[in-house]
């Protein structure tokens, strides 16, 4: 008994020194860095030097710009919706529920692509004016960088958590509560803001600051509008000076402490003041049913924001199915063809990148698998100490911006054990002569979706019983065996469903692909993506086509991953 006991013990230690090394000290190492002077000490310049900085101080005005326009935009759409969806009945309703949803699946970094083409001086929005006679001549919807492009884009593919945060915290209001102030004389609106607003608020505020701290250290959507003047970007042309400046390290400190900082005030402002009810509601209010003009109406509603998500997402398929130079001044392309598509197969960028990204992300998903695993197994199985920080630790990558790591994990390669003359320089590297990022890049796709494969383990694990496991033990054979054989096959189907999507938002990483692959013969899908896209000729049009891949990559994954977990798929998602 002691030497089963001893084995969960041992394997929370591992984890947890696995998690102190790729998750812990790449976020120190990017925090140490950025105040340590240039004798190893103290030092507060390098932060000062930041906001000493005109072009960064613009930088970090402008991110958080676009983290309150879209957190705001995502608001206005989410709100309005998920009170439709949760308090009222209407034909379509279904399917419009499900369709709300869509743009999670397609990532902004692909439909930045289409924008170019639908709101650019001769993209498909200004000709369609022209052509009315509403104007004269084409306006610039993407100019000073694409600030509002930007916040467009991000808004319609993030306004979905704010959707289910809300429609979930209105599900379980007590209508009790607001027919008690109909009674008193509030009117609809009143009721709305004074009793359904207070109490739904929680939900609100942890939807809002997912969607905040996303748009706020976004990388990649910046990048496809070339809007430079925003500190993610401006942390992505600092890596050359890594090893020869902390300035860097500092803008990229001076980015996590004020997420961190705008989540705490957020917090004292909009979440200090909670409401709370005595209880659940024990019965469910009954959605009133919209019907004629009404019932069209909230239809329409719908149907409006789905088809502006979408919106971009049409223009990158269509823009990939377009001639060269064939769509400009025209609502649609003048020419068509399938080339690029086939071009998107067998151009040699896009070979390497492909198979460069099958080989990390598959990688990945193995040490996700073992990872996941052993984690589910302890947190479930076992009652030792230290289990709750150990699912807190295998959450943490849902709430650490992707682009902190991957500046993390650079800064490991300029420390030891690998660099500054120790034995295993080069070995692992991304700045230099002979860049070396493989296992950088396979370790961070797997910590960065570790969490689908824990939860999808954990809810298989709760769902099993462990007295067929202990049956097993009893009858003489190991813990690891009585996994292996009882306990995997068990749950196969949601290690199958967590390791589809732990390798289908690999293979489309934005962050950590744009960070670690410097040298062509390294690049994943997305960094291909960017770089076709920045080249003169067909690259745009290849590029589109790689999006469209990706697009149909992640629908497939998706619909896949729902049909092994069927209701229990949304517990992948559940921090």
């Amino acid at each position: 008994m002691q030497r089963r006991s001893l084995v969960p013990h041992l394997l929370l230690a591992g984890l947890f020194a696995f998690f102190a090394a790729f998750l812990l000290y790449p976020i120190w190492l990017t925090i140490a860095s950025g105040f340590e002077s240039s004798d190893g000490g103290f030092t507060l310049y390098h932060v000062f030097d930041v906001f000493r900085d005109e072009a960064s101080r613009r930088g970090l005005f402008n991110a958080l710009g676009i983290a309150v326009a879209t957190t705001t935009l995502s608001l206005v759409i989410g709100l309005p919706l998920a009170v439709l969806a949760a308090r009222f009945d209407f034909r379509g309703k279904g399917v419009m529920s499900a369709l709300i949803l869509v743009p999670l699946i397609l990532p902004p970094f692909v439909g930045a692509i289409g924008l170019h083409h639908l709101l650019g001086r001769t993209g498909a929005i200004n000709t369609l004016l022209i052509n009315m006679g509403f104007i004269e001549q084409g306006v610039d919807f993407i100019g000073q960088g694409g600030f509002w492009a930007i916040v467009f884009v991000e808004a319609l593919h993030l306004y979905p958590i704010l959707y289910l945060n809300a429609t979930a915290a209105l599900a379980n209001l007590d209508p009790a509560l607001e027919e008690a102030a109909e009674n008193l004389g509030a009117s609809p609106w009143r009721r709305f803001k004074d009793v359904v607003l207070p109490l739904i608020r929680p939900g609100l505020f942890a939807g809002a600051t997912i969607v905040f701290i996303w748009s706020f250290t976004e990388l990649g959507t910046p990048l496809m509008f070339n809007y430079q003047d925003v500190t993610p970007v401006q942390i992505f042309n600092g890596i050359k000076e890594m090893a020869a400046s902390k300035q860097p390290y500092a803008l990229t400190a001076v980015l996590l402490l004020c997420a961190v900082g705008f989540y705490v005030l957020g917090k004292l402002v909009f979440g200090g003041k909670a409401y709370a009810m005595y209880a659940k509601a024990s019965i469910q209010s009954k959605p009133t049913r919209l019907v004629g003009v009404k019932g069209l109406g909230a239809l329409l509603a719908f149907s409006v924001v789905i088809g502006l998500a979408v919106l971009p997402h049409i223009s990158v398929v269509l823009t990939s199915l377009s001639g060269e130079a064939s769509w400009y001044n025209s609502v649609f392309p003048q020419q068509w063809t399938m080339r690029h598509f086939d071009q998107a197969l067998t151009h040699p960028l896009a070979v390497g990148s492909i198979q460069n990204s099958l080989l990390y992300s598959s990688l990945a998903v193995v040490l996700d698998l073992i990872l996941g695993l052993c984690i589910a197994y302890i947190v479930v199985r076992t009652r030792i100490r230290g289990r709750s920080l150990l699912d807190a630790l295998s959450m943490m990558p849902l709430a650490v911006p992707g682009l902190v790591m991957a500046f993390g994990y650079v800064a490991m390669t300029l420390r030891w054990p690998f660099g500054k003359g120790d034995p295993l320089e080069g070995f692992i590297s991304v700045i230099g002569a002979d860049p070396n990022p493989m296992f950088l890049l396979v370790i961070a796709y797997g910590v960065r979706r570790l969490p689908y494969i824990v939860r999808a383990a954990v809810a298989g694990l709760e769902q099993t019983s462990g007295e067929l496991e202990e049956a097993a033990m009893n009858l003489g054979a190991g813990r690891v065996r009585a996994v292996r054989t009882i306990i995997v096959p068990l749950i196969m189907a949601n290690l199958i469903a967590g390791g589809l999507l732990a390798f289908s938002f690999a293979m489309l990483e934005v962050s950590d692909s744009l960070i670690l692959a410097q040298r062509e013969s390294d690049y994943p899908i997305t960094k291909a993506i960017y770089t076709l896209f920045e080249r003169l000729g067909d690259g745009p049009y290849i590029a589109s086509a790689m999006g469209v891949w990706a697009m149909v990559l992640l629908a497939v994954t998706l619909i896949g991953a729902s049909i092994l977990m069927g209701k229990k798929m949304g517990a992948i998602f559940r921090v």
